[in-house]
């Protein structure tokens, strides 16, 4: 007998057409902000270029800022799949440095639209301050795991910190000639201190 309820449910044609209109707006958000710089292009541009009104615009993202970062539902997921997924024998800041690597510098290297992304982020400081806030509410959910992979208490201090921390390192890395090898040190810097820690019981 066919499993009906295997695997998600399609998208229906309203859901289709919303979504279209959300990804339309941040391609042509995204496409000024790249040609002119984000604080020189307006609201009512964006809305114009993706043939939208503002009031749509602001349906799917309530702030300008928004604009620049499109809403990734699995972020966390994989965030989080990265610590209860981490291979045998890797410790949990290994892990979480891994991730910070691949996700998070894999795309600019590969890609020169991502290489142009993160020079407007890290050249205006409205994205600055945004992407690292968004980035930052992970934080909970985040120490909730590290708790539960390492037999800690739940409001360990210990894991808080160093799920707070794992997010900030790549904020190190920003103006720097060499991202990874900071982001790297900084991990090394957790490893240390997490070993030390767990070591101690």
């Amino acid at each position: 007998m066919t499993d009906t309820h295997s695997g998600p449910a399609p998208m229906g044609r309203r859901e289709r057409k919303k979504a279209a209109t959300r990804q339309a707006i941040a391609d042509a958000a995204l496409r000024l902000f790249l040609e002119r710089g984000y604080d020189d292009v307006g609201i009512r541009e964006i809305a114009e270029a993706a043939d939208v009104s503002t009031t749509t615009l602001f349906k799917h993202f309530p702030v300008k800022e928004a604009l620049v970062f499109d809403e990734d539902s699995d972020q966390e997921t994989r965030l989080l799949d990265a610590v209860r997924q981490r291979p045998e024998g890797r410790s949990i800041p290994e892990a979480l440095r891994e991730h910070a690597l691949h996700h998070r510098m894999a795309a600019a290297d590969s890609d020169a639209r991502f290489t142009a992304f993160f020079d407007l982020v890290n050249s205006t400081p409205a994205l600055h301050d945004y992407v690292q806030a968004m980035w930052l509410r992970h934080t909970d959910a985040l120490a909730a795991v590290i708790a539960e992979e390492s037999g800690r208490p739940a409001d360990d201090p210990a894991c808080l910190a160093l799920a707070h921390f794992a997010l900030e390192a790549p904020r190190a890395a920003r103006g720097h000639d060499d991202p990874r090898q900071v982001i790297t040190r900084a991990f090394e810097l957790l490893e240390i201190g997490w070993d030390g820690l767990t070591s101690a019981g």
